[in-house]
């Protein structure tokens, strides 16, 4: 029996040990960022002496797809990239099939240039491939930073890089690193939170998800941290239309702007990012895209960032009235690659005539192309023996149950639990009647937000395989229950319990600042209307940041925000009836009134409603 026993004893300690040690082993791998991208230099510069000014010049331009009228224009102009920007989407509609189809019809044009270089293809992933209909669409990173889970954001991404490899594409504009200090800001909830090291430790996460331990594995996508440098920090009034913060001036010393906004940019650049794109902000008044200190001298020099940089959408025109001088300005501080949507053959004829004229030193364009070629053969597209078109065996996994699974985690650990009065939370699955209510309740437009098949988002029923909350109330209850609905709260007398869903609708950058973050009438008088039933009342905020909630918090028995939580929605439900426990905390500071937006801790008049970090629990 002791011989048995210490037999057993000895084969347990083995086990524990060999998983520690495999552990171990997957953590430092994951962390790995492979071999510097300049190991592939040798081979580049061969290539490199190979080409014309022409080719080299067509390495650094990026078209819309949407744009390119004759697509020889490929071939013609060397075209080293190409975008979907926006709404910019397949002509055939927004199906797996039809982006699919797009990538290759641009792709084989590359075969039949001179030095058959293949396009990098760009595209907005940035919660999930979230321009192809049936893709799953993960909760926007605000909720995410509520998780404070870097493996779950690590997973998240690494499920979106194999939907976004489906389509043939090996680009995100993604993750954003921005650290929004002003919740009025439109592109608040593209922030992972408002504070450096929870964007710091998720951004470097997310860059690990996309790009995996090897660029040139065939699951792997290219990420591109953004919007270099400051992007979160603007001033509410120093837009470019007089009003809200989107494209603004960020007025903060160095030190601050480190501090703050440089930290996302120090892990994914350790964590090997081979892309980076500047912002359309401005520091001190000075645009980033045309900053050399900024995009050379800390990226490149001092972060020793080795992959290229990519303006922003038609940024480059910001730089200076004049087109031709904004591009002298912007290459010479260190652009290596422009996304010209529509003017890349002016771009193309400026450029050569700059590099003629001696405005731009042919050393500048050799070092940009050689940061682009380094991650084209980082990734493989160099590879002869490999077909460069869309591998359609990994479209079975597209939107499946088990991708979608990793979406519902990602929701149910994003949702903070801001009340719960009387322990009205978790519901009975057993309830007799259950009254929903709210224009967010039964709306899978509203509850993914913005970037969600169009570029500002829409209400409605935006893609397939999604699930409401009002689907997912209905499929959690049990067959007994009766779960009724009116989109303004009436009705409700009688139910054991009312559950309101309400928010923000869609918007993306510009559209969505805001001067006042009240909740809409329509919000506010269905709450209202359900607590006058006399029942028990769980609010549900689907926005993308804190929203006032005035006269709302007291007549709620509970308050969950809920963020945008994307096409899972039983994720939701998961916490609602008990199955989890809410674990989110606030990536954000909830601010009480509009005079709290912008205040952060250690700030002296800081005193929001609920603080960074809160979230309760059952």
């Amino acid at each position: 029996m002791k011989l048995r026993r210490l037999t057993r004893y000895l084969a347990v300690l083995c086990i524990a040990a060999a998983s520690a040690y495999f552990a171990s082993q997957q953590a430092s791998s994951a962390a790995a960022p492979g071999k510097p991208l300049s190991s592939f230099d040798p081979q580049v510069k061969a290539l490199l002496a190979q080409m014309t000014l022409e080719e080299k010049i067509g390495q650094m331009t990026q078209p819309d797809q949407e744009n390119i009228k004759d697509l020889s224009d490929i071939e013609h102009y060397a075209v080293g990239s190409i975008l979907s920007g926006g709404s910019s989407d397949p002509k055939e509609g927004n199906s797996l099939q039809a982006w699919t189809d797009l990538y290759d019809r641009l792709q084989q044009h590359t075969a039949l240039t001179r030095l058959k270089i293949p396009i990098l293809y760009g595209v907005d992933a940035v919660h999930g491939h979230n321009n192809v209909l049936g893709a799953v669409i993960f909760p926007q990173n605000i909720g995410l930073g509520c998780t404070r889970n870097a493996a779950l954001v690590e997973k998240v991404e690494r499920v979106t890089a194999e939907e976004v490899r489906a389509t043939g594409i090996q680009w995100a504009f993604a993750p954003c690193v921005t650290v929004p200090q002003d919740i009025r800001w439109g592109r608040t909830y593209e922030g992972f939170s408002e504070d450096p090291q929870v964007v710091k430790e998720l951004g470097e996460a997310a860059v690990r998800g996309f790009q995996g331990t090897d660029l040139a594995n065939p699951l792997s996508v290219l990420a591109c941290a953004k919007h270099y440098i400051g992007d979160g920090g603007t001033t509410f009034g120093s837009a470019r239309r007089d009003t809200g913060l989107d494209q603004g001036d960020t007025r903060v010393d160095e030190a601050t702007l480190r501090r703050i906004h440089l930290q996302g940019y120090i892990s994914t650049v350790k964590a090997g990012v081979a892309s980076i794109m500047p912002s359309y902000s401005s520091w001190n008044g000075v645009k980033v895209s045309g900053d050399k200190h900024l995009l050379t001298g800390i990226l490149k020099q001092e972060l020793g960032f080795q992959g290229f940089l990519i303006s922003d959408y038609n940024a480059i025109d910001q730089v200076n009235p004049n087109y031709k001088t904004a591009i002298g300005i912007s290459i010479n501080a260190g652009m290596d690659m422009a996304m010209v949507p529509a003017r890349y053959k002016e771009y193309i004829a400026d450029l050569k005539q700059l590099v003629d004229e001696g405005v731009v030193p042919v050393s500048r364009i050799d070092d940009a192309v050689t940061r682009i070629l380094r991650v084209k053969f980082a990734m493989g597209l160099m590879d002869k023996n490999r077909s460069q078109l869309a591998d359609r065996g990994l479209q079975k996994s597209f939107g499946s149950p088990e991708h979608r699974a990793v979406a519902r985690q990602a929701v149910r650990e994003s949702l903070v639990l801001l009340k719960n009065k009387n322990k009205v939370l978790p519901l009975a699955k057993t309830a007799a009647r259950i009254h929903v209510a709210g224009k967010n309740a039964d709306d899978l437009g509203n509850q993914c937000g913005g970037w969600t098949i169009d570029w500002q988002g829409k209400s409605g029923d935006v893609t397939p395989g999604g699930t409401t909350v009002l689907a997912a109330i209905k499929g959690a209850a049990s067959a007994k229950t009766n779960v009724t609905f009116s989109k303004d709260g009436t009705g409700a007398a009688g139910a054991t319990v009312g559950v309101v869903a309400i928010g923000e609708q869609p918007y993306a950058e510009g559209n969505g600042d805001r001067a006042d973050l009240k909740l809409a009438q329509e919000d506010a008088d269905a709450v209202a209307n359900m607590k006058a039933a006399g029942i028990p009342v769980v609010v549900i905020l689907l926005s993308g940041r804190p929203m006032i909630l005035g006269p709302v918090l007291d007549q709620a028995d509970a308050v969950i925000a809920a963020w945008l939580p994307g096409t899972e929605g039983a994720g939701i439900t998961d916490v609602l009836f008990g199955d989890f426990k809410p674990k989110g905390k606030l990536s954000f500071a909830w601010p009480r009134s509009m005079e709290q937006v912008a205040k952060h801790p250690g700030d002296k008049d800081y005193d929001p409603l609920f603080r960074f970090g809160y979230g309760l629990t059952y």
